[in-house]
């Protein structure tokens, strides 16, 4: 009885109390007690939030790196490609702009016939003036034929194999053209240096020689047809005292970007040298 009493009690007493803890929660007088407990609470719950946010962006950052490096690396290689097709476009392009204007010069020559050929090589040696080609007696070359390019006169073949063969340019220090002067008509001949330049020599003292006028070939010497544009007379040297003027020449060929080329093979070089009289 006495149990039964005393748990009721107990009951009302806690009846009583919650109804008087929601009484002042209502009255708003437990809002600092609230404060005091809640907001502690709180705090650590947002800290332990932002603690697992942050662990969860550097699981994703790692994730996200290993991504973007990988598509990095593929990006890299995409445009590595890219550039090789520009290269080979632009070579391909090239090429067929030096292939139409050799058209263009054959057909504006239409008495001579032509092989094309590609430069393969240069001479490694400083002192001479030689570059290769990929085309040979297979392909009907022959020891003496004329080279030249769309732009004029390159120099002819000194030696020949089956699949290709050496040409000896005009800049080379062994090589000799004769040559016609224009508007003046002068003759006169073309000579190879060490350095790579062309000089003109043996010219007439009373030949009207200036800068701007047009070199071509004379065809005299039976080494290369007439007509074949060499290049333009760049300064005159004229001394009362020598028997000879003589020039530069500024070549219209640039022998530093030979690629491909054309080798006259009609044409029949002559051979005078048995009929000069000895010293």
């Amino acid at each position: 009885m006495n149990t039964s009493t005393s748990r009721s009690i107990q009951t009302i007493v806690l009846v009583l109390i919650a109804l008087g803890l929601i009484g002042l929660a209502l009255g708003g007088y437990l809002s600092s007690l609230s404060r005091l407990f809640i907001n502690p609470v709180t705090s650590a719950q947002g800290w332990i939030t932002s603690r697992y946010q942050a662990v969860q962006s550097i699981l994703h950052a790692s994730e996200d790196t290993t991504v973007l490096r990988q598509r990095n690396v593929e990006l890299e290689a995409e445009v590595s490609r890219l550039q090789v097709q520009i290269i080979e476009l632009q070579q391909q392009i090239a090429d067929t702009k030096i292939l139409s204007a050799l058209v263009d010069f054959a057909r504006a020559n239409p008495e001579y016939e032509y092989q094309a050929a590609t430069v393969v090589a240069t001479d490694p040696s400083p002192f001479l003036q030689y570059v290769i080609i990929n085309s040979g007696s297979d392909n009907g070359l022959r020891r003496g034929m004329p080279v030249v390019t769309q732009q004029g006169l390159v120099g002819r073949i000194s030696g020949v194999t089956a699949g290709a063969a050496r040409v000896q340019l005009i800049i080379d220090p062994a090589s000799s053209v004769n040559i016609r002067l224009e508007p003046s008509g002068a003759q006169a001949m073309i000579a190879g240096q060490i350095t790579g330049d062309i000089t003109l020599e043996m010219i007439p003292q009373e030949a009207d020689v200036k800068a701007g006028d047009l070199v071509l070939t004379s065809g005299l010497g039976g080494g290369y047809p007439a007509n074949i544009l060499i290049g333009q007379v760049s300064g005159v040297r004229k001394r009362d005292q020598d028997l000879f003027q003589r020039a530069s020449v500024q070549p219209v060929v640039d022998f530093s970007q030979l690629s491909i080329v054309l080798v006259i093979t009609n044409f029949e070089p002559i051979d005078y040298e048995p009929l000069i009289p000895p010293e």
